[in-house]
């Protein structure tokens, strides 16, 4: 038996592991210095082209890598470190470039349309392009089996005539040189001949001619297959040539970025020593036990994030925020069935091995329910949404090692000690009055909640649901949607200055610039003008200028056109709806289809209430709104589940043979009342990150925060009214059937019986 010194000294020195942990978690944050920032915490440009061939064929998956290739080598000339340049669909390509200090050179730099010219060696254009059969570029062989470039000729009398010229020269001159997007200011081959077919030059190759050539060529010399590979992308892309037609751009300034990351940076640090103090105050010494796995949890999710070269951004940060409190849900129904076996009577060992072993599966499902609807998220999702997606699939990994492995790992640790056997209160807020002696045959002291019929009036909380959706409905059909530039298409003007200015004279400046301002929100610090118009790339450019000269201001511009917004409701659709299919197979095949049901009508019921508000209160829903349907979808069926799976629990302590209709009624309060507790306290811990960013955050999350919070509550509400009250109604109706006998199938025969045989 342990000795109460040693035992403390242990739990002591186990606490200051805890502490030495969470303190290397803080002093490696500088290794994180590196970490890549998006546009809207660093500043930058963003554009998304709608990419065509020239001569009208099709856009091939091989003409896409080309455009993709030539854009890479634009990208070096800027002198942008690590740009983002991703492939949309089979005819699209967008382009983040955060910290460049030049949008509009970027712009100029990148829309050009690639051109491909044949040059001496004094730089004297020889042929363009135009010789050459469009794309038809591929990788070949030399007479030595290397491997070269082979190039098809279309105009094979000039290609003869210029190789038959060239090859006559003497010395040294009797080459070709290839260039992509040749600039007669800054290139010359004679500064250029050591760096040929390097990256960040322009010049892709310098080819010796000794005959001329009337037919199919090959480029030759020292090159590795990769080499190869990369040349034939470049000479196609210059040889297409591809269109790139702007379909939506953002500019954001340098200070609006630092300031955005310095908000939501100080909202969020605020929430998780919010959460910190209610941990500790609810849940004692527990609590701080999962305070420390918190901290543990948020360093995990950055160190993973930056080993895969994530790109921050603003919606990251807010799932990472909205991680914490949501995995601080994986520790609480640990902590609150620890609870419910301490309240049965059992010791503090016992409680924590039940209270850990019957809470796994809760955990598991909730868990993977959210990463279910994450990865559709990031499968259907553009820009910001994918970000956000990437975020919440990692913090869900995360939530499982330290929330969920790691707090137990030291809760046992702790409880082997038998410290705290006599401790209870100071290890888990349970108070020694409220544990029954069971050897004294005393009965449960504790029941929270127990006297409060949450299903007594479910009919009158649901009208209260269908009168606020009703009344959305009816708004959306009067004024529809505030819909925000994603699904409205248009451009929207972000001015920040210290000159006072007003409504009526925005107006007239947009009027005098040719464009006619459909809103103007006034802010404490910046203006925020729409307009229904998409801007081309020049009048970007022009609106940029003017506001900056007058006011001194810092402009921000985002555009977004009408195939945009087409694609985004399409993808918000089939995002939502794929949602709620994957939650209908899962939970289908977890419990059972009522279960389904009942919790996928609940889903539908937060997206239609968040709509309804969102049209009730005139919010402006954008491609964050959708996010936010999206998490809050993923965030309910995990509270639903909970209390379902306190459900299946009680029923299995019941006889089929006699559940009735007030039975049933009666296990589906219980399992309310057992899991209220849980589902308030959870609500809570999510829900502060939330508020705090809400008004504490940047304005560019305020729409996604707000769609938060109302979801939050909404699910909540949901989860306890919503959901049990459909599951209660689809179960009532299968009291008393048949049940169907399930066929067993073995391996033994039996005999037949004959009469005079064998009987």
């Amino acid at each position: 038996m342990k000795k109460k010194g040693n035992k403390k000294k242990v739990v002591l020195t186990t606490m200051f592991l805890c502490l030495v942990i969470v303190g290397i978690c803080f002093l490696c944050v500088p290794l994180f210095k590196n970490l890549k920032f998006g546009l809207d915490l660093q500043g930058g440009f963003e554009v998304l082209y709608k990419v065509e061939s020239v001569d009208g064929s099709k856009m091939t998956s091989e003409k896409m890598t080309a455009t993709y290739k030539t854009l890479s080598k634009r990208i070096d000339s800027l002198g942008v470190s690590e740009p983002e340049i991703i492939l949309e669909g089979t005819d699209r390509i967008r382009v983040k470039l955060a910290g460049v200090t030049n949008p509009e050179e970027a712009r100029s730099q990148l829309s050009t349309v690639a051109s491909l010219s044949f040059r001496d060696t004094d730089d004297k254009l020889l042929m363009t392009s135009d010789v050459l059969s469009a794309g038809q570029a591929k990788i070949g062989q030399d007479d030595q089996k290397r491997p070269a470039v082979a190039l098809t000729v279309k105009d094979k009398d000039k290609f003869y005539e210029v190789t038959k010229a060239i090859s006559e020269k003497e010395d040294g001159k009797n080459m070709i040189v290839i260039w992509l997007d040749y600039n007669p200011l800054t290139d010359k081959f004679e500064d250029d001949k050591n760096t040929c077919g390097a990256s960040g030059s322009n010049c892709l190759s310098a080819a010796t001619v000794s005959q001329g050539f009337a037919s199919d060529v090959i480029i030759q010399g020292n090159f590795t297959l990769e080499e190869v590979e990369n040349l034939v992308d470049l000479i196609n892309s210059g040889s297409l040539p591809s269109k790139l037609s702007e379909v939506s751009s953002q500019t954001v300034g340098a200070t609006f970025g630092d300031r955005t990351l310095e908000k939501t940076l100080i909202a969020g640090i605020i929430g998780i020593a919010l959460i910190v103090i209610i941990l500790v105050a609810v849940y004692h010494f527990v609590g701080f036990v999962a305070s420390c796995a918190m901290i543990i949890y948020a360093f995990l999710v950055f160190l993973v994030f930056w080993l895969i070269g994530g790109v921050l951004t603003l919606p990251g940060i807010a799932a990472l925020v909205l991680g914490i409190g949501m995995a601080v849900d994986s520790n609480v129904i640990t902590f609150s069935r620890i609870r419910d076996e301490l309240h049965k009577g059992k010791s503090l060992p016992v409680a924590v091995r039940e209270g850990t072993k019957s809470s796994f599966s809760a955990i598991i499902d909730g868990n993977l329910t959210t990463l279910i609807v994450a990865i559709i998220m990031f499968i259907y999702g553009e820009s910001s949404i994918k970000g956000f997606a990437t975020m919440n699939i990692i913090t869900v990994i995360v939530t499982m090692f330290t929330m969920v492995w790691l707090t137990r790992l030291l809760i046992n640790a702790f409880v082997k000690t038998d410290f705290f056997n006599d401790k209870v209160n100071l290890f888990i807020n349970v108070k020694k009055k409220n544990i029954p002696n069971v050897s004294k045959n005393e009965e449960v002291k504790v029941r929270p909640f127990s006297k409060v019929n949450f299903l007594k009036h479910r009919l009158i909380w649901s009208l209260i649901s269908v009168v606020i959706i009703v009344a959305g409905g009816v708004m959306i059909g009067v004024k529809g949607l505030n819909l925000g530039i994603d699904y409205k298409a248009g451009s929207d003007i972000t001015i920040s200055t210290e000159e006072k200015v007003t409504e009526k004279v925005l107006k007239a400046d947009l009027k005098e610039l040719g464009f006619e301002a459909s809103e103007i929100t006034m802010l404490d610090d910046e203006v925020v003008i729409r307009v229904d118009k998409s801007f081309s790339g020049d009048e970007v450019k022009e609106v940029n200028s003017y506001f900056e000269d007058k006011y001194d201001a810092k402009v921000n511009i985002g555009v977004v056109t009408n195939i945009v917004k087409q694609e985004l409701v399409k993808n918000a659709v089939i995002s939502v709806l794929f949602a709620l299919v994957g939650i209908i197979i899962y939970v289908s095949l977890r419990f059972k289809f009522s279960y389904a049901v009942g919790g996928v009508i609940a889903l539908v019921h937060d997206a239609a209430m968040m709509f309804a508000l969102f049209a009730l209160l005139r919010l402006e829903v954008d491609s964050m709104f959708i996010a936010a349907i999206l998490a809050i979808i993923g965030y309910s069926i995990n509270d639903t589940i909970v209390s379902f799976d306190r459900v299946r629990e009680n029923l299995k302590a019941v006889d089929d043979n006699k559940l009735d209709k007030v039975k049933l009624e009666e296990i589906c309060n219980r399992s309310i009342q057992e899991t209220f507790s849980r589902t308030l306290f959870t609500s809570i811990t999510t829900l502060i990150p939330v508020i705090a960013l809400t008004f504490l955050g940047s304005r560019e999350i305020f729409t996604f925060n707000m769609a938060m919070l109302m979801g939050l509550v909404a699910g909540t509400y949901s989860s306890i009214f919503i959901s049990m009250s459909v599951f209660l109604g689809l179960e009532k109706r299968n009291i008393g059937k048949p049940k169907k006998k399930k066929k067993i199938y073995t391996d033994e025969f039996e005999e037949k019986k004959i009469k005079g045989i064998n009987c």
